[in-house]
């Protein structure tokens, strides 16, 4: 056959042909020089291959990191409140014991082995604590300041193991913050701080009785009412 009488599209069949069987031949060859070739030259060729892939899977993007979604308001809110409750603590007068009604609520500080509540002629000097794991223990004012008193406890005393909550500073608090509380009678109740002053904190929380503690949406106690 002469070259010359071929079509161009007969030609360009004959180029993809050629160029088939020459890759083939080449792989073929290649092959058969490795089988023959001595060991140090195979193994340069396999660190090649090697880098070649370890190179092309280092290019590869990374998968981005899975972040855990951050808490919703709902979520904060039922967190704190949960917190709050469980250092909510009865007090009783020592006197009488549970035969009467608890005088007042209070607020359990555990890295001060302490109750605060509010300042009231009615607090007993020697009282029973009453906390939310059913445990009773005996306690006796240590501080009676403006507005606050504190009951402390005795150096052997065993007494709930439980997280303290931070005490906020006034001048740390913003208005219009959360503010949330739990009401001597067991409500919750959501407000905001409206005013803070040398003589305290103003919230639009509702009356929820003398003794209670309100918190921040992290837990941390503002103060007592």
């Amino acid at each position: 056959m002469n070259i010359e009488e071929l079509s161009k599209s007969q030609l360009i069949l004959l180029t993809i042909l050629v160029n088939f069987v020459t890759s083939v031949a080449t792989g073929i060859l290649t092959v058969s020089l490795l089988d023959h070739a001595p060991a140090f030259v195979t193994q340069t060729v396999n660190r090649v291959v090697e880098h070649t892939i370890e190179t092309v899977a280092a290019a590869a993007p990374a998968a981005a990191p899975v972040q855990a979604p951050a808490p919703s308001n709902q979520d904060l809110v039922t967190a704190a409140i949960g917190a709050d409750a469980a250092r909510v603590v009865a007090i009783y007068s020592a006197d009488t014991g549970t035969s009467t009604p608890a005088v007042s609520v209070g607020t359990y500080i555990p890295k001060a082995r302490a109750v605060a509540t509010a300042a009231q002629d009615s607090l007993p000097q020697e009282a029973l604590i009453e906390f939310t794991d059913g445990s009773y223990v005996a306690a006796s004012i240590s501080h009676a300041g403006k507005g606050i008193t504190v009951y402390g406890f005795a150096d052997d005393a065993v007494l709930p193991n439980m997280t303290s909550p931070t005490l906020l500073d006034t001048n740390s608090l913003k208005l219009g913050e959360t503010v949330l509380a739990l009401g001597a009678d067991g409500s919750a109740s959501t407000g905001i701080v409206s005013r803070v002053s040398t003589k305290g904190v103003y919230t639009t929380l509702p009356d929820i009785g003398v003794g209670s503690a309100a918190v921040d949406l992290s837990g941390n106690l503002i103060g007592v009412s």
